[in-house]
């Protein structure tokens, strides 16, 4: 009996998803600081949260009635409630672990056994990461931004000396500078539309794309503009903002280099 070898690697990234993700939670909530103040070292109750990376629930604080689990005795015929085992304080896993899976999965399934597939899966849960930090507190944090970035470059680096690869670490490299240039002008133009955080992650960004050629450049960057307006028009028909309300920008520049990603390998 033989396995389809696509087939084995679009299943071992959903399962290397599904593990990643499970240990996102509790680094996301720590690095969900607001600008200026120092990363969480404690949970809402006050309780020392040690480590960065696993589930963000504290067994120390005390359940809210919310949380109290019921239970009926049918014995007695009275219902009492049983505490949870642990008072969650930051992302479920029930929640990063899939979404995770399914971009790993997305990723393998349009990359195949070419040996990119490495990178992706490697730079795919830092990317969900960003999303979940920047959606709660509009931040991009720099321990995570700039490693990231160089990280990107270096392991594209090593793939472009692995036979059967489909990209240019040169463009990669180019791509980079350019994207990044190109978020420093609009940051530069207006800072208050644009942070400084997205102009670090756009060399990510720009690098992944960069790898594919510059028309995959192109679409992703495209892509990542028109799901932030997209985004913003339905806050804005929703009345839930206005013209000057805004937005984390880097969801969508990491959903655009995403999109652009998939569209590059499959292409390829």
């Amino acid at each position: 009996m033989s396995i389809d070898l696509d087939l084995l690697v679009v299943l071992l990234a959903a399962l290397w998803g599904a593990a990643t993700g499970a240990l996102l939670p509790r680094a996301a909530y720590r690095f969900a600081a607001p600008s200026g103040q120092a990363w969480h070292t404690e949970c809402p109750g006050g309780h020392p949260v040690r480590g960065w990376l696993g589930g963000a629930r504290c067994r120390t604080c005390p359940p809210t009635p919310a949380l109290l689990e019921p239970t009926y005795d049918a014995t007695t015929g009275t219902e009492y409630h049983r505490a949870p085992a642990a008072v969650p304080y930051g992302p479920s896993r029930l929640v990063l672990a899939p979404v995770t899976a399914v971009v790993c999965l997305a990723l393998a399934a349009a990359t195949g056994t070419r040996p990119e597939i490495a990178v992706w899966l490697l730079l795919a849960p830092v990317g969900v990461l960003l999303s979940v930090v920047d959606l709660k507190v509009r931040r991009l944090p720099d321990p995570l931004t700039l490693p990231l970035a160089g990280a990107a470059l270096v392991l594209l680096g090593l793939t472009a000396l692995v036979p059967e690869h489909a990209g240019e670490w040169t463009t990669a490299v180019l791509g980079a500078l350019a994207l990044g240039a190109g978020y420093l002008v609009l940051f530069l133009v207006n800072p208050a539309g644009m942070g400084f955080g997205d102009v670090k992650l756009a060399l990510t960004a720009g690098a992944v794309l960069g790898w594919y050629g510059w028309p995959t450049l192109m679409l992703g960057t495209f892509a990542g503009f028109l799901l932030g307006a997209l985004y913003g028009g339905a806050l804005l028909v929703a009345r839930r903002a206005d013209r000057k309300t805004a937005i984390p920008f880097g969801p969508f520049l990491i959903a655009g280099a995403f999109l652009g990603v998939l569209a590059g390998a499959y292409a390829a």
